[in-house]
C-alpha cells in the first residue's frame, strides 16, 4: 500500500502544523503534499519529512501573501497535484488539502479542523464584517464559488476524522456527512514542558494577534486590573493592539520554544478569551502544570477540567460571556484558589503525542469495514 499525506500549507507555526507532523510520525516513509512550504517560517522538524509543494509555493513567501493569492491560484495549484499513484491519502486542514487529485478506488481520510471558514464562516473575518456595497457583493460570489468547490471536494473523502463534537457537527452540517465521523483529539509533545517550582505574577497569553482571538478584550481587562499581562503572537491587530495596552502588559515575538515554555511555566494562569474549535495552548499550559482561564466555548469544553468545588482536581476555570466583567469575575475567582500542578500535568499527559499517532495509526489501519496493511 502507498501512502501519501496531504496539508494545507506549512508556512507557520501552529496547532494545525503539529498535527501536520503527528501524520508524519504514524506514517514516516509518506511525503507530504503541500500548496506551500517555508522551512524556516514552520517548524524545523519538517527538514527532515519529504515534502512535496504545488507550483502555487513560487507565488508566496509568507501568510499574507498566500491569503491573497489562494482565490484562486492556491485552488488551482492544489486541484493539479497528482496523488493518484497512491492507495490511501490522509489529509489534514481546512480548505484545499482536499482538492488533491486521487484514484477512484483510493481510500480517503480526512481530518478536518473545521469546514473552510471563509466559506462556511465568513463572519469571522473583519474584512468580510466591515465590508459593503460592491465590495461586499465580490466577497458573497468568491464565497458561493468557494462553498460549491469545497463540499464537491469533499464528497471524495471516505472517512471524516474531527477534533472534537462541535467540530464534527459543523463537518457534518457543511458537507451533509451521513457516516459515522471519528474524533480523535489534537495532541500537545508533553515532553517539551515542565513544572517550575515557583511561579511569577504574571498572566500569559500565546496566540495570533487577529480579531476573532479576542485579544483586546484581555488588554481591556487587564488595564483596569494593572495586574502584569505578558502576550506572545504576532498578526494583522499587533500595532492596534499595541497602542490599547498599558504598560503593565508586554509583548513579544518570534521566541524559541524554550523560552516559550519558560513563560508558560512561570505563568500564574494561562488566558483563552476566544472560542477556539480546538485550542492546543490550554495543553501546553496544562504540560507546564498551569490552570487555564477560558471562555467556555469551543475545544476547552472537552480538553479543560472546570473548576467546580475543588480546584486541586481542575485544570481550567470558565467565563461564560466575553465580557470584560465575566473575564474579571473569572480572575477574581481564580486568585482565591490553589491549583494542583502535579494533578493539571498529569491530565495533560492523557492528550500527548504518543496518544494521538496510536490512535490515528490504528484508526486508518483498520477502518469501519475495511483492513488495511501498510
Amino acid at each position: 500500500m502507498r501512502i501519501a499525506l496531504v496539508n494545507d500549507e506549512l508556512i507557520r507555526r501552529g496547532g494545525a502544523e503539529r498535527v501536520a507532523l503527528c501524520f508524519h510520525y504514524a506514517f514516516p516513509r509518506a511525503p507530504i503534499y503541500t500548496s506551500a512550504y517555508r522551512e524556516f517560517d514552520t517548524f524545523p522538524e519538517f527538514k527532515d519529512c519529504d515534502i512535496r509543494s504545488s507550483w502555487f509555493n513560487k507565488m508566496v513567501r509568507n501568510e499574507s501573501q498566500l491569503k491573497k493569492f489562494f482565490f484562486p491560484f492556491g485552488i488551482i495549484a492544489m486541484k493539479m497535484l497528482d496523488l493518484t499513484e497512491y492507495d490511501i491519502v490522509i489529509q489534514s486542514g481546512t480548505h484545499c488539502s482536499k482538492y488533491v487529485k486521487t484514484r477512484k478506488d483510493a481510500i480517503v481520510f480526512t481530518y478536518c479542523y473545521t469546514p473552510f471558514r471563509l466559506a462556511w464562516n465568513p463572519n469571522s473575518y473583519t474584512e468580510y464584517l466591515n465590508s459593503s456595497g460592491l465590495k461586499r457583493v465580490g466577497f458573497n460570489l468568491i464565497i458561493s464559488i468557494l462553498k460549491k468547490i469545497d463540499k464537491k471536494a469533499a464528497k471524495r473523502t471516505n472517512y471524516f476524522l474531527a477534533m472534537t463534537n462541535e467540530t464534527s457537527i459543523r463537518i457534518r452540517e457543511a458537507y451533509n456527512i451521513d457516516n459515522d465521523i471519528k474524533i480523535i483529539p489534537p495532541s500537545v509533545n508533553v515532553n517539551n514542558f515542565f513544572l517550575s517550582e515557583q511561579t511569577d505574577d504574571y498572566f500569559f497569553i500565546l496566540s495570533r494577534l487577529e480579531y476573532y482571538k479576542k485579544i483586546d478584550l484581555v488588554i481591556n481587562v487587564f488595564n483596569k486590573l494593572g495586574k502584569k499581562l505578558i502576550i506572545v503572537g504576532k498578526g494583522s491587530k499587533e500595532k492596534e493592539l499595541k497602542a490599547l495596552a498599558k504598560p503593565n502588559i508586554t509583548f513579544f515575538k518570534a521566541l524559541t520554544d524554550t523560552e516559550i515554555a519558560n513563560l508558560y511555566s512561570k505563568c500564574k494562569a494561562f488566558l483563552m478569551p476566544q472560542h477556539e474549535d480546538y485550542g492546543i495552548t490550554p495543553l501546553e499550559a496544562n504540560a507546564s502544570g498551569r490552570p487555564v482561564i477560558a471562555y467556555s466555548k469551543g475545544g476547552v469544553v472537552e480538553t479543560m477540567i472546570p473548576y467546580k468545588n475543588d480546584s486541586k482536581k481542575a485544570t481550567a476555570i470558565f467565563f461564560d460571556d466575553q465580557t470584560e466583567e465575566s473575564l474579571i469575575n473569572a480572575i477574581n475567582t481564580f486568585e482565591k484558589l490553589d491549583f494542583d500542578p502535579i494533578f493539571i500535568r498529569k491530565h495533560s499527559e492523557n492528550f500527548d503525542d504518543s496518544v494521538f499517532i496510536n490512535k490515528v495509526f490504528d484508526y486508518i489501519m483498520n477502518p469501519p469495514r475495511l483492513q488495511i496493511k501498510y
